[in-house]
């Protein structure tokens, strides 16, 4: 009696296969990582169909990773993605030999995929998914910044309220105006005021005593 007679190994058997083959398409391990997958994907589907069917099974699972592939580099979407996702469940639930084994080989296809994802964590990620995960962080030092620069002058600076604020108002700081805020107070006109924080364009004043 061999180790896939028992139904139960058909999990580890798909989730190994999924986990490197999917690994592969994330990272870039210069197909080590695909060739282990397949490997494992060709035990499972040689262990249990014929010849013809094995070459059929193959195909479609095979088809799928194409189309994650596709959605990944062309169309993202997911659209591509979900049918490929389908495709391999359906080329691993059919091929097993009875109902149980073809349920934990469904179940490692999805265990193998969402694990893939650890892969990022520790190797190389394609640039492929760029187009639909914003990798960069959006920090001072890669460029970014949020806030507009002639704001971020008026930080500490004092001024004018010219309108009552309540608590949205135009405050007026060297004849210049602004838009500007408070914490939740009201604020007369004329009367005089400080800019606590600026964020982004949002400036956020209080009342100064005379």
């Amino acid at each position: 009696m061999t180790m896939l007679s028992y139904d139960w190994i058909t999990i580890f058997i798909t989730f190994l296969g999924t986990l490197f083959l999917i690994g592969e398409i994330l990272v870039n391990m210069r197909g080590i990582f695909g060739i282990l997958g397949l490997g494992f994907i060709t035990i499972y589907f040689y262990s249990f169909l014929s010849p013809g069917m094995f070459a059929l099974m193959m195909f479609v699972y095979v088809f799928g990773l194409v189309l994650i592939i596709i959605d990944g580099k062309i169309i993202n979407d997911g659209t591509l993605g979900t049918i490929g996702a389908a495709s391999m469940l359906i080329a691993v639930g059919f091929s097993a030999p009875n109902w149980i084994a073809g349920l934990y080989s469904v179940i490692g296809v999805i265990l193998g995929a969402f694990a893939s994802l650890l892969f990022l964590k520790a190797f190389k990620r394609r640039e492929m998914w760029t187009k639909i995960a914003l990798k960069d962080q959006l920090t001072s030092d890669a460029g970014y910044n949020s806030m507009n620069e002639n704001h971020a002058s008026l930080q500490g600076r004092t001024g004018e309220a010219m309108t009552d604020m309540r608590p949205v108002g135009t405050i007026k700081i060297e004849d210049e105006e602004y838009s500007a805020v408070t914490n939740g107070h009201w604020i007369q006109k004329g009367s005089k005021i400080k800019v606590v924080s600026v964020d982004g364009t949002r400036l956020l004043v209080k009342t100064v005593e005379s």
